[in-house]
C-alpha cells in the first residue's frame, strides 16, 4: 500500500508510535491528552489510524495478552520513522477555526441579547476549564511526574500556544460580554461604537506588520 492516502491524523498517530508503541486504546486516550488541544479528531476515525499505518508498511502490529484480554500493540517500522521524518521536514499549515459560539454571535441580530450573552459566557466558561485541564497537567510536570518528561522542549512550546490561546478566547469572552450587555433586548437595533472597528483595524494592522 503507498502512503498518499495518509492524513494529518495518520502522521499524527505515526508521531506517537515513534515514542513508543500503543495499543489501539492507548492511542486514542493519548491522542486525547496530549494532541486533544491541537488536533481533536473523533475517536471512532482514530481506531482505523493503525490499521492504515500498518497497511502502509509505517507500522506493525503485535498480538498480546493481558491477563485474559488479548491486545493488539503497534509499534514504527524504519519506514514509518522514515515517512514521518519527510514529513515533518515540509512546513505545516496554519490553525483553522472552527467556533460554534462565535458563529451564534455573527448571527445573533437574529436572535436576542441574552441568548448572545449566554454564549459568551460559555465560551468564557470553555476557556476556564480548558486552562483549568492545562494548569493541572502542569503541575504534573512541575511535580515531576509528568509523561515523557524526555520531550520536555517540545511540550513548552505547543503548552505556550494553547495557554496563550485559552487566555485570550476567555479574555475576548470578557470584553465581548461587556459590549454586549450595553446592547438594547433586540441586538438587530444594535447600534455600533466607532471606537471598537477603530481598535480592531488597529489590531489587524499591527499583526500584519503594517505598522
Amino acid at each position: 500500500m503507498s502512503t498518499g492516502g495518509l492524513t494529518t491524523t495518520s502522521y499524527a498517530i505515526l508521531g506517537l508510535l515513534a515514542v513508543k508503541p500503543w495499543s489501539s486504546y492507548e492511542l486514542t486516550q493519548q491522542m486525547d491528552r496530549s494532541l486533544g488541544h491541537l488536533w481533536p479528531r473523533a475517536t471512532s476515525k482514530l481506531y482505523e489510524e493503525p490499521k492504515k499505518l500498518v497497511g502502509a508498511g509505517l507500522a506493525r502490529s503485535v498480538d498480546e495478552t493481558v491477563g485474559r484480554r488479548p491486545r493488539t500493540v503497534y509499534q514504527i517500522t524504519p519506514k514509518g520513522r522514515r515517512a514521518l521524518a519527510r514529513w515533518l521536514d515540509e512546513p505545516g499549515s496554519g490553525p483553522v477555526l472552527e467556533f460554534e459560539g462565535l458563529l451564534k454571535v455573527f448571527f445573533s441580530d437574529h436572535g436576542s441579547r441574552d441568548a448572545a450573552l449566554a454564549s459568551i459566557a460559555a465560551t468564557a466558561e470553555w476557556a476556564r476549564a480548558q486552562s483549568a485541564i492545562s494548569a493541572s497537567v502542569g503541575d504534573e510536570y512541575e511535580a515531576g511526574r509528568g509523561r515523557f518528561p524526555e520531550r520536555q522542549p517540545q511540550l513548552d512550546l505547543t503548552a505556550r500556544f494553547v495557554t496563550d490561546f485559552y487566555a485570550m478566547v476567555g479574555e475576548w469572552a470578557q470584553w465581548a460580554a461587556g459590549v454586549v450587555r450595553e446592547w438594547p433586548a433586540d441586538p438587530s437595533r444594535a447600534v455600533s461604537d466607532p471606537e471598537v472597528g477603530a481598535e480592531t483595524l488597529r489590531r489587524v494592522r499591527r499583526a500584519a506588520g503594517h505598522t
